[in-house]
């Protein structure tokens, strides 16, 4: 497998913080990579690291095959793109004005393909408008506009959907995916809205402490996480009995409702409870979320 970003014991301290800790990871060509961890797990860490803006404490990481400290390093940074944190745009400037600035500093020849990226991010109607204007999801596609005005073939984004309304986290989503399918770019994207990462990611890394606890594909985490049914009763005492009875683990969600996990006969379960005087209202086969299985992972501690 071609990967675009590899990290071989990466390390990061301040002081007496590890910020980092000997971070192995593989980023595929064509993925979207989720870096998956809560506040100060080292996800904005590495990505400083890899954007240059930081060196590394210990370890190496290698960009299209370069090491970090190669020479050639930074001509091939020009194929990276980046939105780390908050987006850098000038507040009294239009769109088009802010990406004719990118143009100027990327040394770039014309200004041609300007207004193709503004129709990709969606802000090709914005005229005269001030960015100071702008929703905060105009700013953050207007980010996005700015670090593809090189036309790089990878884009790192720490928290794009963070502060963004549903309407806002919905076109974030379908830009990126249409960089990725359409465009064919690899991001690297960090979130902790997990249930939206899920729709994004093909794989994952989960980072807990600067470390990496484990790394995998989209369809490795769907074939590892639990399955499970959740059932409406109408005695949930009377289920307690019953699923005791059979030796199912299960977890009460309510007083009304419970997820039951494992392989289930369901024909076991109706003659199981209906001897408990139990009737089930509803049921519905259900995943584990990323975020349930991120905490299965960690053993349970009190994650963000």
């Amino acid at each position: 497998m071609e990967y675009v970003l590899t990290t071989e014991n990466l390390s990061k301290s301040y002081g007496r913080f590890q910020a980092l800790d000997q971070l192995s990871l593989h980023v595929p060509k064509g993925s979207v990579y989720g870096l998956v961890g809560r506040n100060g797990a080292g996800k904005t860490t590495l990505i400083r690291l890899v954007c240059g803006l930081q060196t590394p404490s210990g370890g190496t990481y290698m960009l299209y095959g370069k090491r970090s400290g190669d020479r050639e390093l930074e001509k091939i940074r020009r194929r990276v793109g980046a939105v780390v944190e908050v987006p850098s745009v000038y507040q009294n400037m239009t769109a088009e004005e802010n990406l004719k600035q990118q143009y100027l500093l990327l040394g770039l020849p014309s200004f041609e393909g300007i207004a193709r990226l503004l129709e990709l991010v969606g802000l090709s109607d914005t005229g005269k408008k001030k960015v100071r204007n702008f929703s905060l999801g105009m700013r953050q596609r207007l980010g996005i506009a700015l670090a593809l005005a090189g036309s790089p073939d990878f884009l790192i984004l720490d928290e794009p959907v963070n502060g963004l309304d549903p309407q806002g986290i919905i076109e974030m989503r379908e830009l990126l995916l249409r960089l990725n399918r359409e465009h064919q770019i690899t991001i690297l994207i960090s979130s902790h809205i997990l249930d939206e990462l899920s729709r994004l990611a093909t794989h994952y890394g989960f980072l807990d402490r600067g470390r990496l606890v484990k790394e995998m594909s989209a369809g490795q985490l769907e074939a590892s996480a639990r399955k499970s049914i959740r059932v409406e009763v109408s005695d949930i005492r009377a289920l307690v009995r019953g699923l005791d009875a059979l030796g199912l683990e299960y977890t009460i969600c309510s007083d009304k409702e419970a997820d039951i996990y494992g392989e289930i006969s369901v024909t076991r379960l109706v003659l199981a409870l209906s001897k408990e005087g139990c009737e089930i209202l509803q049921i519905r086969k259900q995943d584990e979320s990323l975020e349930s299985y991120y905490m299965t992972l960690l053993g349970g501690e009190d994650h963000e």
